[in-house]
């Protein structure tokens, strides 16, 4: 088992930037990779950014492409999502996600339902 902790959310003006944090906890040395997702009201949780644990490797939406960067610190056990020129639209619900096997498609990486864990959410409102 993985446990997973998102902090960092909270309100802020359009144009301006916040940091995630996602602490993972239990069976760490089990993980391949995590991402974000990100979940508004009435509306489908979609993919954000994932990072490979081991390489590095990172793989993001097109809607943050050149705005968000996601990192990791394995030492701590944590990843980061970097939000800059933020958006209304980039308001909701921010999760976390684990998966404990490499990805072979790009339908896997951004597939919800192919990652094992999953955090609370944090909540991030972007006002205009």
């Amino acid at each position: 088992q993985v446990q997973l902790v998102e902090s960092g959310g909270g309100l802020v003006q359009a144009g301006g930037s916040l940091r995630l944090s996602c602490a993972a906890s239990g069976r760490t040395f089990s993980s391949y990779a995590m991402g974000w997702f990100r979940q508004a009201p009435g509306k489908e949780r979609e993919f954000v950014a994932v990072i490979t644990l081991s390489a590095g490797s990172t793989y993001y939406a097109d809607s943050v492409k050149g705005r968000f960067t996601i990192s990791r610190d394995n030492a701590k056990n944590t990843v980061y999502l970097q939000m800059n020129s933020l958006k209304p639209e980039d308001t909701a619900v921010y999760y976390c996600a684990a998966r404990s096997r490499p990805f072979y498609t790009i339908v896997v990486v951004t597939t919800l339902y192919e990652y094992d864990y999953w955090g609370q959410g944090t909540q991030v409102t972007v006002s205009s």
